[in-house]
């Protein structure tokens, strides 16, 4: 099984102009970038063949050479990661059996989440993609609440079905629950941990589509598979203690440098 991991990167985020290049300390006080920490990230994962940064933009281009990533320039019409991932794969020539999408804006991403993603898809010939999940404790989903109600996007939700397949994702705290859980109890909402793994013809799919409704409304490029019917595998993946957050909106930026802190990561 050839596995390729592609880390979409781009400048212009309309919410975090310039995110990948955002440098974050870790447990030491050295300050790398964003993408310079997700590769290390995507590198950490056993069994993939290989690892490639992919963008529009040159100032990432050069940032991502010097700490020794292969990196693939893709057209800026790209909309969104997968639509990176699809260009990057043809650029390279295609032949890998799975290919995975991690997001640029995912550093604390532990590599058996992707090791486990990576088996999830390998083991089910019906799903075109798979994507992990992670259940929220009580802790977790009351931190995305509170962004909800300051106005910010903390993080997406995930509801799926028997089989694990994918039902809806939203920006949106789902399902809805009135109870209120202690920090360290497990709740029924799953966040949705932003990589995918894909089969070649899902992307070559993806990008003969145009977007859909809801892929507009909720600015979830996923979206686009469940509006075409295509069955999405939703891997139920364990934290082992580890704290998990993406890098959505500048506010995030000391809430992950305490977490590598806390983890001891330099």
């Amino acid at each position: 099984m050839s596995v390729l991991i592609v880390i979409p990167a781009r400048f212009d985020s309309s919410r975090y102009p310039g995110k990948p290049l955002a440098m974050l300390a870790g447990a030491t006080g050295l300050r790398k970038s964003l993408i310079h920490r997700s590769w290390e990230a995507a590198c950490r994962v056993a069994g993939v063949d290989r690892v490639v940064v992919a963008t529009d933009d040159d100032r990432i281009k050069a940032a991502s050479e010097t700490f020794g990533a292969e990196v693939v320039m893709t057209s800026r019409s790209c909309a969104n990661g997968t639509e990176r991932c699809a260009e990057a794969n043809r650029n390279l020539g295609g032949g890998y059996e799975i290919i995975v999408n991690l997001q640029g804006d995912a550093p604390l991403t532990p590599h058996w989440f992707i090791e486990d993603l990576i088996r999830g898809l390998h083991a089910d010939p019906g799903a075109m993609v798979a994507t992990p999940v992670l259940r929220c404790d009580g802790r977790a989903l009351n931190g995305f609440l509170e962004d909800r109600a300051a106005g910010r996007v903390g993080g997406t939700t995930a509801v799926f079905g028997e089989g694990g397949r994918a039902l809806y994702f939203s920006k949106e705290v789902i399902p809805y629950t009135a109870e209120r859980y202690p920090d360290d109890a497990p709740t029924p909402v799953f966040h949705h941990v932003g990589v995918y793994a894909y089969r070649p013809g899902a992307l070559e799919e993806y990008t003969a589509w145009g977007a859909g409704m809801l892929e507009t409304l909720e600015g979830l490029e996923q979206l686009r598979f469940l509006e075409r019917g295509r069955q999405m595998l939703c891997v139920e993946v364990a934290a082992r203690g580890r704290q998990f957050w993406e890098l959505n909106n500048p506010e995030d930026v000391p809430r992950i440098e305490a977490m590598m802190a806390g983890m001891g990561i330099a």
